[in-house]
């Protein structure tokens, strides 16, 4: 036999027991006697007892303490942090929580760099002595914070400006900003024009390695989903004060911001071609904001007085730049608590709430999941949608909306399902139903 000495310990163990079935055996007894099997039932107790019998973790309350969600009235998603030497750690996936962020040059977590989301912390610390210091990237200069950047336009504007007020409230020149990505890296043109919309022209970096970042400033989240959906005051005034403020008002007094050219993986309503035909008579233009640069996008908004849209994206960006004395009409497509989201942002920016208008009768979700999401289609009652808009005064007199063709109905969902491999089951309500979480 050949000499395999020295090997390490384990190895030797395992090859001995690889040759010897007898010794497995024994072994095997062994631990069926000393450790019993664990059921999947009696491992979830063992759990539950465990987190019951862990002390319970102090209730922080205090606002101008970053480890406790942000809020509209202030508190620290006010406050602008400077870090010197600080590292900043690439997030460990795709996630919903998931583990990096921001440290100071003795590794110690900064919860002031943390996003959060319906009053969760969307970043988790790696236990100090693991921050992976050696080898780290260096870079010099000043730099704000910006936190995570999306590509997803409506989570973009939600998720990856509320920070963009610091921008005005560091003093001296800074040498870009830094995020953090969710699911790539790539730096899009949404992104680049959105800040020249801010006044600025800064450099994006999107960190991908360990980098220590020579002085990093971190504003507070001051904006974002959740109760923090109506922004603080100084974020809403850097938006009022900056935001595009060289674009004018350009375009007609009725507006209806339509999804039907984004096709269902998008979500949206069946038979939105329907409710355009049923406006347009009114003097409304059907705009589709997706084929128009943000200039243009900002532009229509600021020039409507009376703009009618389902929930979606395009609202947010109503939102920061609308005009005095608009009216918003927002049509629920989806059973989902994310209009209320939208009717804060816009009440918040433009001093009136949106006349939200819920005409669902039967949401169409996928199988798959069995509830009312992003991706849903919302089957809306015709007439019922006319009369509110009607006693709103956004349109007047018409005659009787029809209800939508069950057979037609029928006949597009088999379209989405041929088309685009998307099965849809239907969950029949009545208007007004209590929303139901995202």
């Amino acid at each position: 036999m050949a000499n395999v000495w020295p090997m390490p310990w384990p190895k030797t163990w395992k090859a001995d027991m690889a040759r010897n079935p007898e010794k497995r055996r024994r072994k095997a007894e062994v631990q069926a006697v000393e450790t019993p099997v664990e059921t999947p039932k009696a491992r979830r107790q063992r759990k539950a007892a465990e987190v019951a019998e862990a002390p319970a973790a102090p209730v922080i309350t205090d606002p101008m303490d970053p480890r406790t969600p942000p809020s509209a009235n202030g508190g620290w998603s006010e406050t602008v942090q400077t870090v010197q030497g600080a590292y900043v750690v690439p997030t460990s996936g795709r996630g919903l929580v998931q583990v990096g962020g921001v440290f100071d040059a003795d590794r110690g977590f900064v919860h002031q760099a943390v996003h959060w989301r319906r009053g969760r912390a969307l970043l988790e610390p790696i236990r100090p002595r693991r921050v992976p210091v050696d080898g780290a990237e260096t870079l010099p200069g000043r730099w704000l914070w910006g936190g995570i950047l999306l590509n997803h336009f409506g989570h973009f504007l939600t998720e990856s400006t509320p920070r963009l007020w610091g921008l005005a409230a560091v003093d001296g020149p800074l040498d870009g900003i830094l995020f953090l990505h969710k699911r790539n890296a790539e730096v899009i043109p949404l992104h680049s024009t959105f800040l020249r919309l801010m006044g600025h022209d800064l450099p994006i970096r999107v960190v991908e390695k360990v980098t220590r970042v020579e002085e990093l400033h971190i504003p507070g989240q001051g904006f974002g989903i959740g109760r923090i959906s109506a922004g603080t005051n100084r974020f809403r005034e850097a938006f009022r004060t900056t935001f595009a403020r060289d674009i004018a008002a350009d375009g007609p007094e009725r507006l209806y911001i339509s999804r039907s050219a984004l096709g269902p993986k998008r979500g949206g309503v069946i038979g939105e071609v329907f409710i355009e035909e049923h406006l347009a008579k009114h003097g409304y233009e059907v705009f589709h904001p997706q084929h128009h640069p943000l200039e243009v996008q900002i532009a229509r908004y600021r020039a409507a007085k009376d703009i009618i849209a389902l929930d979606g994206s395009a609202l947010h960006l109503a939102a920061f730049c609308a005009a005095p004395g608009q009216r918003v009409a927002m049509v629920r497509r989806r059973n989902s608590s994310v209009s209320k989201a939208i009717g804060i942002h816009l009440a918040a920016f433009t001093g009136r709430g949106a006349d939200v208008i819920d005409a669902i009768q039967t949401d169409w979700v996928l199988k798959a999941k069995g509830n009312a999401d992003r991706f849903s289609m919302g089957e809306l009652n015709m007439p019922e949608l006319q009369q509110k808009l009607h006693a709103l005064g956004y349109i007047g007199d018409d005659a009787p909306w029809q209800p939508l063709d069950a057979d037609w109905r029928d006949g597009q969902i088999a379209r989405l399902r041929d088309e685009y491999r998307k099965d849809y089951i239907p969950l029949t309500r009545g208007a007004g139903v209590a929303e139901a979480a995202e």
